[in-house]
């Protein structure tokens, strides 16, 4: 059944769909209004009942519908007892930052009974981003889908969908969130894991007393739909895929794609994926199932989240079917994934890949130990960057950049690790303390200048998969290898006709990803692993992109109501 919000979101999905497929003249852009109260709301799962952070009372929060060319003002009010701020995630922020919503990055927190409004355009962007928390680990329940619709009179580069759905898929722990995370620093250990994947919100009925927590859709023999799927997981890449029904992919983290059908995805945390499913097979019931990709000797929530794809006046006392997922450590599957995904690179759509580099980065991934005397047993697990592990400030690099603050941050983070070794080999226990500076070390860029990026896993204690989200661009994926990236050969066996263009990437299990983009926004831009275990251990750096030359090419002055530190 569903209820009358549910009724309305499906109204205005449709009525957006077909706008869509009209030709109409261009219409102007318009100012879209939110208004997001951060509250805390009493929510059952799996048996438990607690309190968690919500937007307007909603898990998942409200989604943001928007057309390309449209400006958002999305009005947070905080009447939670948790600071907080809001991360549009993939929204390029063109000059500014001040939208952006990292905390201590390019704003400080919205206090509990503040209010803060994001003032931003949607420029040159269409598809599916979203939004979520970017403060501790409160994004496990605040956070939500943003659709970006084409321009009045575009068209959609695939053949029209007659309806589409919304699938965030997430996790759910039964234990406060924030008491689990406090409880792991305690130890210097990796807190416990979650206790339930979820779609929607609901973790379906392979889990006990979800009767009422299953999500479940109604498709029509002979329709298309188009599934737009978010990673909203904290901490786990995940496979997804559809009982007895092929998936045709079309976008990546809102740029279109070259389709191809599979019968299942691989999808990191930060990541979206829109796709095509066809209602072409037996009338019935089937389920949709999202469950872990984990390649390394690691612990992991190994438990499978399902909703229901149910075809019309099929009773609900017929069993769903169960999608062939692949195996939890299926590795040839991941890369052979990755490995099909392509820029559309039509002359509508172009893939602006820049083809000469200016500047070459080179960044390893590790874990470490550190000393903690705060900690349980005098350590604590860390991550860093060559190296160095963030440390976070307490005024916003971006006010402190654009207001030339001293002593909040340096510009000597190095484009090269500060000791090279065998990346990949055997693992690495020994010394493995990494290092902490007072300020944090970050990387200056040239505006517009092109970089190459090149992200390294390393064996340091164990090596692991690592998605990496940067903000304020996309980037174009070039290459990508396992092993240890070898720049005399590897560069010649990249793609620069139509590689992927995203804002999150996946770095292969000890492998390597390169990515390329043009330093054409100024500002701070955060960079970080989306696994949040790891951000929270440091694994994370900013760009500071030079102003450009006038104006036009510098940032944006502050909001007025910029929260306060």
């Amino acid at each position: 059944m569903m209820g009358r919000r549910d009724v309305f979101h499906w109204a205005i999905r449709l009525i957006l769909v077909c706008v869509v497929g009209s030709v109409s003249t261009p219409a102007k852009a318009e100012v879209k209004r939110y208004q997001f109260d951060i509250q805390v709301k009493n929510v059952s799962r799996l048996c438990h009942a607690k309190p968690i952070v919500t937007v307007n009372g909603m898990f998942p929060g409200p989604t943001i519908y928007v057309r390309e060319g449209d400006r958002l003002l999305i009005n947070v009010t905080n009447h939670a007892q948790y600071n907080m701020s809001i991360h549009w995630h993939g929204l390029k922020q063109y000059r500014n930052g001040w939208a952006d919503g990292p905390a201590y990055i390019t704003q400080c927190p919205v206090q509990t009974g503040r209010s803060y409004t994001y003032d931003f355009n949607v420029t040159g962007q269409r598809g599916t981003l979203w939004w979520h928390a970017h403060i501790f680990w409160l994004r496990a329940t605040v956070y939500g889908d943003i659709v970006i619709m084409p321009k009045q009179g575009t068209a959609y580069p695939f053949p029209q969908p007659d309806f589409e759905f919304n699938l965030l898929l997430g996790e759910w722990w039964n234990d406060d969130v924030e008491d689990v995370v406090k409880q792991g620093n305690k130890l210097g250990l990796p807190p416990k894991m979650s206790d339930a994947h979820t779609i929607n919100g609901k973790p379906g009925p392979l889990f006990p007393c979800s009767e009422k927590h299953t999500y479940a859709i109604e498709v029509g023999s002979g329709k298309t739909y188009l599934l737009r799927i978010v990673n909203a997981a904290l901490n786990d890449e995940l496979f997804f895929a559809v009982a007895g029904h092929n998936m045709t992919v079309v976008e990546i983290d809102a740029v279109y794609t070259k389709p191809f059908s599979t019968d299942a995805i691989l999808i990191a945390p930060g990541q979206t994926t829109n796709v095509l499913v066809q209602a072409n097979q037996v009338p019935g019931r089937y389920f949709m199932a999202a469950l872990p990709f984990m390649d390394a000797p690691l612990s992991i929530d190994n438990k499978t989240a399902t909703a229901i794809l149910q075809y019309k006046n099929i009773p609900n006392t017929v069993i769903p079917s169960l999608p062939q997922l692949p195996a939890l450590n299926d590795t040839a599957f991941a890369l052979s994934y990755n490995a099909k995904l392509r820029s559309l690179n039509s002359p509508r759509f172009p893939a602006n890949l820049p083809l000469k580099v200016d500047r070459r980065l080179f960044y390893t991934i590790g874990l470490g130990i550190n000393p903690c005397p705060t900690c349980q047993n005098g350590t604590q697990l860390t991550a860093s960057l060559n190296n160095i592990t963030f440390v976070m400030p307490q005024v916003g690099l971006l006010q402190a950049h654009y207001f030339s603050l001293k002593g909040v941050f340096t510009t000597d983070f190095p484009d090269q690790p500060p000791t090279p070794f065998n990346y990949t080999g055997a693992p690495l226990t020994a010394n493995l303390q990494t290092t902490q500076s007072k300020h944090p070390r970050l990387s200056k860029i040239a505006f517009n200048s092109t970089v190459e990026l090149v992200l390294q896993d390393t064996n340091l204690l164990s090596v692991e998969s690592h998605p990496f989200h940067l903000h304020g661009y996309n980037f174009f994926v070039v290459g990508t290898g396992v092993g240890n990236f070898d720049p005399k050969k590897d560069p010649a066996k990249f793609n620069l006709v139509d590689p992927p263009e995203r804002n999150t990437v996946g770095v292969p299990t000890g492998g390597w990803t390169a990515i390329r983009f043009r330093a054409d926004n100024p500002g701070v831009w955060f960079m970080h692993c989306h696994l949040e275990l790891h951000t929270g251990w440091g694994l994370k750096t900013a760009f500071v992109v030079e102003d450009g030359p006038g104006p036009e090419y510098s940032i944006l002055p502050p909001p007025k109501d910029l929260p306060p530190c």
